[in-house]
């Protein structure tokens, strides 16, 4: 419901359709959201129910939609909570703060240290070992903290939700208006010595049309045959 409720907050659609196993509850959700839409712009909400969890591959494969078109969130969250946390670390606003985390959910996504960079400052010009065993700051422990961030949230309040919630809403608003870049899943077959079908989070140029470029960062080897494991688990 934290996707729903941000997308409706943010005004991003015309109509709102939710899909959950659970279908009395769900029901009962939309119902709660149907009876508020008075103070929203957007008032159509529909419901489904769904039996099973489906993967951006498994949607791409059955939809026969063009590759640009099937989305998943990919790490966009995990970026989000990276550059959080540096900026808590720094003591600056994490708006300021940029970097990626690319690949798969889990202990096998790839942070791009080497990218990492406050307002265009390379954080590499201070910690040169940044990221790496040799690094007295222990920088890996914010890429630790983010492998681990969604555990903890489960295990205090028993599932996670607003942080992916406004993550989607941000990508939906790339689609609809912003043409934002984002590390979203998609095919990434022929890039970084992939040479299977599969979908991993890479930054994606998101419109109308969904992804309309993939922006190839140049990894370094330890960096790409962590993408490559992250594949290989998939």
């Amino acid at each position: 419901m934290a996707f729903a409720v941000s997308i409706l907050g943010k005004d991003l659609a015309d109509e709102l359709a939710l899909v959950d196993v659970i279908e009395d509850k769900l029901k009962g959700e939309m119902m709660g959201l149907q009876h508020g839409s008075l103070f929203l712009k957007m008032p159509k909400i529909f419901c489904g129910k769904d039996y099973m969890g489906i993967l951006t591959y498994v949607a791409w494969k059955l939809s026969g939609f063009p590759k640009n078109c099937v989305i998943g969130s990919g790490r966009k969250l995990a970026s989000a909570c990276s550059c959080y946390l540096i900026g808590e670390r720094l003591s600056v606003h994490s708006s300021s703060c940029h970097g990626w985390v690319l690949g798969k959910r889990g202990d096998s996504c790839v942070p791009v240290w080497r990218g990492v960079n406050v307002a265009g400052v390379s954080l590499k010009n201070f910690y040169p070992a940044l990221g790496t065993d040799a690094d007295s700051e222990n920088w890996k422990d914010v890429h630790e903290q983010v492998v681990e961030s969604a555990y903890e949230v489960i295990k205090l309040k028993g599932y996670t939700s607003w942080a992916i919630g406004l993550a989607v809403a941000g990508l939906e608003e790339s689609v609809k208006i912003l043409r934002r870049v984002h590390p979203v899943s998609t095919m990434i077959k022929g890039l970084y010595g992939i040479n299977e079908d599969v979908f991993l989070s890479v930054p994606d140029v998101l419109g109308q049309n969904g992804i309309s470029d993939v922006v190839q960062i140049n990894l370094n080897l330890e960096e790409e045959a962590r993408l490559k494991k992250s594949s290989d688990t998939l």
